[in-house]
């Protein structure tokens, strides 16, 4: 019976997807032990009704349990899958309103930017103790984390554990591939995609169909249709060769170009502080209880599956996937840093997850994502020695409020958000 730990249950859309994929799986019937675990006792009830609830309209006969002490619902996992937001809602809340004080714009704010950075500082600790206790309690499980900022803790936690058996993963990737074969009118099981780089700023670094390049025709279509170029992704992919696999919401606040003038994310359609993202999770978990009360269906039969249910069935199966990973970068991608997080495919089955070298990437692309991997340097730094002053280097090489804010802000900036957050952040950044 495989043993499947859930690590923080407060996305309920993502636990549902998840159970749906693996509790439909023939092979799994009865084959299956899934435990949860929340620190929000009313949360751990809702996601444990929810998974019988799947388990019983599949017919799966899984063996579902909460559990409210991580350490004991550790114990012989096979997979762990956490999906972590610390401090939730409220802390998120503290990173838009802080910095729209100081003038400082942001669109979703768990990556990069000031909001990814203080999300980093809350996250890093609470998945490094983590993997430190699957180390003791299942150090054959693998952790399939679905945690932001995903570059900032992936780095985390292979430096600060060593524990290798670890893979980020994130469906922005395979939802482009979905995405351009749409565009140019093509099934997506006939083109050939390589992406690489790092999760939120990985590149479709090859597009073909029988061995020819289809961007000339994703040219064609983006000229044909004004509103396709009016996109932060067409016009990064118009400048640097290559279609980026995050969203234009996403993307927009990685760069200095577009998020300090009103008039780019006017023209380019980005939304400014939204916060609706956080509230459609709240309203799903609410709407989730409601269905439950009223005894609706809720297991999702037709979707792209979820990657972390996508490695769990490869490796259960033995039915090899290639699925995108963000793991260590041991010689994957050659100029970009020894040990940082990269997102890379991977072959995943009974040997487990065998991430594929893919070599350099292009210059402009490596040099982009290292702008990127500084702020995810110093904020790892941050958390992990405890250094007070790379919350500050870290914000003050941050692209966005770079462009935006001058020195002595961004350091005030910083340090309102260090009180304000209190006990979320290592104790040690706080002196």
């Amino acid at each position: 019976m495989a043993r499947i730990v859930f690590i923080g249950v407060g996305d309920v859309e993502l636990t549902r997807r998840v159970v749906s994929a693996l509790v439909l799986a023939p092979t799994l019937r009865g084959e299956l032990e899934i435990v949860l675990h929340d620190d929000d006792p009313g949360r751990l009830a809702t996601t444990e009704t929810l998974v019988r609830a799947l388990d019983a309209e599949a017919g799966a006969h899984a063996k579902v349990r909460g559990v409210f002490d991580r350490r004991q619902a550790l114990k012989g996992a096979d997979f762990v899958v956490s999906h972590l937001d610390v401090g939730g809602f409220e802390a998120t809340l503290r990173d838009f309103e802080i910095p729209h004080r100081y003038g400082l714009r942001q669109t979703i704010g768990d990556t990069i930017g000031i909001g990814g950075v203080f999300r980093g500082l809350r996250t890093i600790p609470v998945l490094v103790e983590l993997a430190t206790e699957m180390a003791d309690a299942c150090p054959d499980a693998w952790l399939l984390s679905c945690t932001d900022p995903m570059a900032m803790t992936g780095w985390a936690v292979h430096e600060a554990t060593g524990f290798e058996r670890f893979a980020g993963l994130c469906h922005s990737v395979c939802d482009t591939h979905a995405y351009l074969a749409d565009l140019v009118g093509r099934d997506e099981d006939e083109v050939s995609f390589l992406s690489a780089g790092l999760n939120h700023q990985s590149f479709v670094l090859r597009f073909e169909a029988g061995g020819r390049s289809l961007y000339p025709e994703l040219d064609a279509v983006i000229e044909a249709d004004p509103q396709l170029r009016r996109h932060v992704r067409a016009e990064l992919y118009r400048r640097f060769g290559y279609y980026p696999t995050q969203s234009s919401e996403h993307a927009a606040e990685y760069v200095p170009w577009i998020m300090r003038h009103p008039g780019e994310t006017t023209r380019l359609g980005v939304p400014v502080e939204d916060l609706r993202r956080v509230g459609k999770s709240l309203h799903l978990y609410e709407e989730t209880r409601r269905a439950l009360s009223a005894g609706h269906p809720l297991l999702i039969r037709w979707q792209h599956q979820e990657p972390a249910a996508s490695a769990i069935l490869a490796m259960l199966t033995g039915e090899e996937k290639e699925i995108y990973v963000n793991v260590a970068n041991r010689g994957l991608i050659g100029n970009l840093p020894e040990g940082c997080c990269v997102e890379v495919p991977a072959a995943v089955g009974s040997g487990g997850v065998r991430p594929r070298p893919v070599g350099d990437l292009p210059v402009q692309l490596a040099a982009l994502n290292r702008t990127f991997l500084n702020v995810v340097e110093l904020t790892v730094r941050a958390a992990l020695d405890g250094e007070r002053a790379h919350i500050h280097h870290a914000a003050m090489l941050d692209p966005n409020t770079a462009a935006t804010l001058p020195l002595p802000a961004i350091e005030a900036l910083c340090d309102e958000l260090i009180e304000a957050h209190g006990d979320l952040l290592p104790s040690a950044v706080r002196a």
